[in-house]
């Protein structure tokens, strides 16, 4: 046996009104329930995501802490700055800098001098 039960609801997804048959629908149709659907799994994902994420800045930003001595890559990421920033900032004798061969370092001390 079939019911006539008809409750007028609202779509969760679009938001329109329409006629339910049944007490538990949720959606005005197909396409809404497949799109909601998707949604709900993108969001799990992203939830996984950004507690990875979030912890692995946060080790790298401690492990910065650190070290006595600092690449220009260390020296953006601890102060926020641009590559470039920091290579104009040592060429206006701001920060000194050293070079071991191919590589540029910044002690830390230097970074320090700057706010202080």
């Amino acid at each position: 046996m079939s019911s006539n039960i008809r409750i007028s609801k609202i779509c969760q997804y679009c938001g329109k009104e329409f006629i339910a048959k049944t007490t538990v629908t949720k959606f005005c149709g197909d396409a809404c329930a497949k799109r909601a659907y998707k949604k709900r799994k993108r969001e799990e994902k992203v939830m996984k995501v950004n507690p990875v994420e979030k912890q692995q800045m946060e080790y790298n930003q401690s492990k910065i802490k650190d070290k006595e001595f600092l690449s220009i890559e260390e020296t953006c990421t601890l102060l926020g700055a641009s590559r470039m920033t920091i290579y104009r900032q040592i060429k206006q004798g701001n920060i000194k800098a050293a070079k071991l061969g191919r590589r540029t370092i910044i002690k830390r001390s230097e970074i320090d001098k700057l706010f202080a």
